[in-house]
């Protein structure tokens, strides 16, 4: 890794000399612990981050108490809700959490909004990460309301799982990553394993049947 943060994002790299030298004087590099709450419904916005690594989950939870994982935001990668309160001056409408430990390069507000009329790359490059945010939501809310739980949880499994077939996640957690209630999940687990395809265990699962749970993604997309 260089000793210039903006060489090393891939996100960054485009833009002029000029514009790197502005964020550069713009940014505070902040290291945000795993569990971290970085905002809320309501909150003001009043800096844009740029990740350089690690992973913030942004959610939405329900009057019911249910958690709905939007979208995640990594290194390469700009958080569409940050975006759009910066620019309409509006509060938070959801949360944000640090997945895992993050470090992140943070662009106060009016440093951003100068970046933004001093730069046309660097407004290209919130537009374009923007846009590509959007189609990414939508794409999630069409699977939600087009593809069976069934199908969604062997394909969240599968993603999840570790070299021993392990996967070390609650089922709050499955529900939340796939729009759905814990007791939905609960119970299409049960299923997978009444048909050897899991073993249920606190905490987490063991994939017995990978073959069987690739079957049924595979038989949803022909």
């Amino acid at each position: 890794m260089s000793s210039d943060w903006i060489e090393d994002a891939p996100l960054l790299r485009r833009l002029d000399e000029p514009t790197r030298a502005l964020l550069r004087e713009a940014a505070i590099r902040k290291q945000i612990p795993r569990g971290s709450v970085l905002f809320r419904p309501g909150d003001a916005c009043v800096h844009f981050p740029l990740i350089a690594s690690g992973t913030v989950r942004v959610q939405r939870v329900t009057e019911s108490g249910r958690e709905i994982v939007l979208y995640r935001v990594s290194n390469n990668e700009t958080c569409i809700l940050t975006t759009a309160s910066l620019l309409s001056d509006d509060a938070y409408s959801a949360e944000g959490v640090a997945e895992t430990d993050v470090t992140a390069y943070i662009v106060p507000a009016d440093r951003f909004a100068a970046l933004m009329n001093a730069s046309a790359d660097f407004r290209a490059l919130v537009f374009d990460g923007y846009s590509r945010r959007i189609a990414t939501l939508m794409s999630r809310i069409e699977e939600i309301v087009c593809t069976r739980i069934n199908v969604r949880l062997a394909e969240r499994l599968l993603a999840l799982r570790g070299a021993d077939n392990r996967i070390s996640v609650t089922q709050q957690a499955l529900a939340a990553d796939l729009g759905t209630a814990r007791e939905v999940v609960g119970r299409t687990l049960k299923s997978f394993e009444r048909s050897g395809w899991v073993k249920l265990s606190r905490g987490g699962a063991e994939i017995t049947n990978a073959g069987a749970l690739r079957a049924l993604c595979d038989a949803e997309r022909d």
